[in-house]
């Protein structure tokens, strides 16, 4: 079962490679194209729209082709679309490449967690959903300094060539090595399946379980998108000391996130929900706290940013796994369609999210403190909805 998960990993790296990797190359992206540096910025947006609402489709398809087939689409279509990025001679080129690229994620996400909803359920899931989502955070904090390695070795386009050589190499391990895992009972899927996915998103369970990962994913973006304002102009960090801060940070996640899969054989889903409850809640306290009762000097310290973003994002290590097990938990029958809808909720909700609370009118701090608020209040109903559900403890299919 373990090597199978690490099949899974590989899978869903895609997504944050995809983002993270060319981050330090943006500059050099616009001037090469004579655009400004928002044209590119915005393809991580259209990036993680089309990743979003794309699992809509790819649900279905996962659910009426399988699992192994739908993998392969996925990660062919990456290739492609890396190639084009690497070739690309004009923004729009550019553009074009990035909503393939996340045509592609939305297909290899959806294999991914519906694959582990095919092989566990209850807690084994939880620890799977955990160790993927929390092994996610490493890429944030790697994937800059690689893709500003390369840029400086070679040119801009060096990242995206070395994005072409990882889903090349993934695509032989999974052309010999991925299961299929499609139930025999799967149910049957025709067109878009519009009356089940208003079924699932009407089931009470469901939305509260899955609203826990938006408000996670939205706590995640907000702090990602104010970390360069606070961090180097507030904080006045050099941009070396700034990767290391935020590289150490997806560090952290990732402790946490392998402690986390330990608490919840132990201590359990509903717990680890009100432990990541109470994490975030700290996180919103402290920023609050740090901006109203701290000496100036010292409220514009790193750390007076740092610490509670550690708290809260360690909650949301401790929240996403359990939250979605349990989402998933009854659709062991159209668990593409569940997993489609679950990371349509948790991209699409997260964003829209992380984009109202840039645009409020107040700073930075109390902006992402209110997020973090959301975020633990959704925790904390999930946490309430959990206890009055029966968890069951085991795998299926061993393999």
């Amino acid at each position: 079962m373990r090597n199978y998960i690490l099949l899974l990993l590989t899978l869903v790296l895609f997504g944050p490679l995809g983002i993270d990797l060319f981050l330090p190359t943006i500059p050099a992206i616009a001037a090469d194209f004579q655009v400004k540096n928002e044209v590119i910025q915005s393809t991580i947006s259209l990036f993680l729209l089309v990743m979003g609402l794309g699992q809509l489709i790819a649900g279905p398809l996962v659910d009426k082709f399988g699992r192994r087939p739908i993998a392969l689409v996925g990660i062919s279509l990456y290739i492609v679309g890396s190639i084009l990025a690497a070739l690309s001679t004009s923004s729009d080129i550019f553009v074009i490449a990035r909503v393939v690229q996340g045509c592609a994620v939305c297909c290899t996400g959806v294999v991914c967690f519906s694959g582990v909803r095919d092989r566990l359920s209850g807690n084994e899931a939880a620890k799977a959903y955990g160790f993927l989502n929390g092994t996610l955070n490493i890429v944030p904090a790697l994937a800059p300094l690689l893709g500003g390695i390369l840029a400086e070795l070679f040119n801009w386009r060096a990242p995206f060539w070395f994005l072409v050589f990882y889903a090349v190499v993934v695509f032989i391990i999974m052309a010999i090595w991925l299961p299929e895992t499609r139930p025999a009972d799967t149910k049957p899927v025709k067109g878009l399946p519009l009356k089940q996915y208003a079924r699932i998103l009407s089931n009470g369970r469901f939305l509260r379980f899955a609203l826990v990962n938006a408000g996670a994913m939205g706590m995640a973006i907000t702090y990602v998108s104010f970390a360069p304002t606070v961090l180097m102009t507030e904080g006045q960090l050099s941009p070396l000391t700034f990767s290391l801060i935020f590289g150490g940070n997806g560090f952290w996640i990732l402790l946490v996130s392998l402690l986390a899969n330990k608490v919840i054989q132990r201590a359990g889903r509903p717990f680890c929900l009100m432990l990541g409850t109470i994490l975030m809640g700290l996180g919103c306290v402290g920023l609050l706290a740090g901006m109203h009762f701290l000496p100036e000097a010292a409220s514009q310290h790193w750390l007076s940013y740092m610490l509670p973003v550690a708290s809260a994002c360690a909650g949301l290590a401790f929240t996403m796994g359990p939250a979605t097990s349990y989402a998933l938990e009854p659709y062991s029958d159209e668990a593409g369609i569940a997993s489609a809808l679950v990371g349509f909720v948790q991209m699409a909700i997260g964003s829209s999210i992380a984009l109202i609370a840039i645009a409020l009118p107040m700073s930075a701090k109390p902006a992402l403190a209110i997020v973090m608020l959301l975020g633990g209040l959704l925790a904390l109903s999930a946490r309430l909805l959990s206890s009055k559900l029966k968890g069951r403890v085991k795998s299926i299919n061993q393999a």
